[in-house]
């Protein structure tokens, strides 16, 4: 397993891609994020950099503890359901990094 260091470098750069391309397609931004989508960036990289459970898990959706406020955790939602199904075409390599470190903690939590 990586170390600390290395996931949240991870999880960050797909959080900012997710959110990147979510701005991209839904808010029409091209070379910048418009200020909500970078607010929602900014606040999701300071959850992680903040996240005192790193170590056990590997991505934000696998822990038992909700940080974000309601407000930040629907648009966050948002970007993550519209994304989800288009990461694997704007960004393969992150994309299956993601479903296979994803499907490794659930097969190490014991689900299927």
């Amino acid at each position: 397993m990586a170390d600390t260091t290395t996931k949240r470098q991870r999880e960050k750069e797909m959080v900012g891609q997710m959110i990147a391309l979510y701005c991209k397609k839904k808010h029409r931004c091209r070379e910048r994020l418009c200020p909500a989508c970078t607010a929602l960036r900014d606040y999701a990289f300071s959850r992680s950099d903040r996240c005192p459970f790193m170590e056990t898990k590997t991505f934000c959706s696998n822990c038992k503890v909700h940080c974000y406020q309601p407000q930040m955790r629907k648009q966050i939602r948002q970007v993550m359901r519209f994304c989800g199904p288009r990461m694997l075409f704007y960004h393969p390599v992150l994309a299956v990094r993601h479903l296979v470190e994803r499907r490794r903690e659930k097969k190490r939590m014991g689900e299927r």
